[in-house]
This record gives C-alpha cells, sequence and structure tokens, in this order.
C-alpha cells in the first residue's frame, strides 16, 4: 500500500540527512477501512509538505495487531514541518475516532533506516541474505570509487591510520546519505517481495 507520504510525533532536533519514522497503533474494531482510508488521506496532505519523500502502511498481520505507518523525510527540519503543519493536526483529531491506542512512534535515521522495514514484524523482514546482497552493491562502487580517486590524492600526506580515518568516513557518508537511500528504494521490490501489489 505505497503512497507518497509520512506520519507525526513529537518534534525532533534539527539535523541533516534522510529520516524514517514509524508510528504504531491499533484501529478500533470494526473501523478498519475508515481507518485507512483516513491513514490515506493524511498521505495526501503530507505530499504538500517540503521534504517528503514516501510513505507506506502497512496493514496488520493477524486481525486486531497494529498497523504501521512507515515515512520518509529528507531530514529532521522537514519532519518537524510536518508536525507543526495544521494539517496534522486535524488528521491525528481524526484518526483518534476511528483508533483503538495513541500511536507509538520510532525515528531512525543514517545507517539504521538504510533497512527501514527491517522493524516492522518479523514476518515481513527483509531477508539477510537479500539485506547483505544489496549492501553489498552499494559498498563495493563506493568503495571502488573512494580507493581509485581519494586515497591516491591523500596518500603522500597522511599516514596510514588517518588516511583510514579520512577514507572509511567519506565512504560512510557516501553510503548513508547518498547511495543508500537510492538503492534501498530501487531494490524495494527485491527486498521486500511482501509489500508488492
Amino acid at each position: 500500500m505505497d503512497a507518497k507520504t509520512p506520519t507525526a510525533a513529537a518534534a525532533v532536533a534539527t539535523q541533516p540527512g534522510h529520516v524514517t519514522r514509524i508510528a504504531r497503533r491499533r484501529a478500533q474494531p470494526g473501523k478498519e477501512r475508515e481507518y485507512e482510508a483516513t491513514v490515506r488521506e493524511m498521505f495526501q496532505h503530507m505530499q504538500k509538505t517540503p521534504g517528503f519523500l514516501g510513505a507506506e502502511m502497512i496493514p496488520p498481520h493477524n486481525p486486531g495487531d497494529e498497523y504501521q505507518v512507515v515515512v520518509n523525510f529528507a531530514s529532521e527540519a522537514a519532519l518537524a514541518g510536518w508536525d507543526a503543519c495544521p494539517a496534522r493536526a486535524e488528521m491525528h483529531r481524526r484518526l483518534r475516532e476511528v483508533a483503538d491506542t495513541e500511536p507509538e512512534y520510532r525515528s531512525l535515521s543514517g545507517l539504521e533506516a538504510w533497512f527501514a522495514p527491517a522493524v516492522v514484524p518479523a514476518s515481513m523482514h527483509p531477508p539477510r541474505a537479500r539485506m547483505a546482497l544489496v549492501t553489498w552493491m552499494g559498498i563495493f562502487p563506493t568503495v571502488s570509487l573512494v580507493l581509485w580517486l581519494i586515497e591516491p590524492l591523500v596518500r603522500p600526506y597522511l599516514p596510514f591510520l588517518p588516511k583510514v580515518a579520512l577514507l572509511t568516513g567519506l565512504i560512510v557518508a557516501t553510503m548513508t546519505w547518498v547511495v543508500m537511500p537510492r538503492l534501498t528504494k530501487l531494490m524495494r521490490g527485491f527486498l521486500n517481495p511482501h509489500l508488492r501489489q
């Protein structure tokens, strides 16, 4: 159930970098359709928020279990912009009318957000072998490029450990904010076949 949309929670500190937030909540028995429709309407409002990257509503694995809404923003500041939006307050007021519980939130950023679906129920986890393969697909070209382009430039000026620290820092930053957000989006169907339509 895809939509370009996020969900809400308390405002968080402003930091650069992609952020994922997961909201978990039960619908009132018999009001599941109304709950899903309200979440989709909230997604439409989220699409108007600058920095919004996308969202998914994951239905319960078993009847009566929690729904999960996984949302992605370009930065903590963009997520905070949605949190401060009047439309968000109105949608959450309406969700309380069809929800059985208050939402529980978890925010992920940096490396933890590479495989955000791993925080959903165990039955929906991406297989570890697939996560490892996709990680390698990102690391191999990134490391190769850094060693080819950057390492020769710093070799004459830095001893071994400072050089390794610099190069690995560049690799981690590139993987976190450039490579993996795009690669996991591109490989989404491979990583999470349970989410295919």
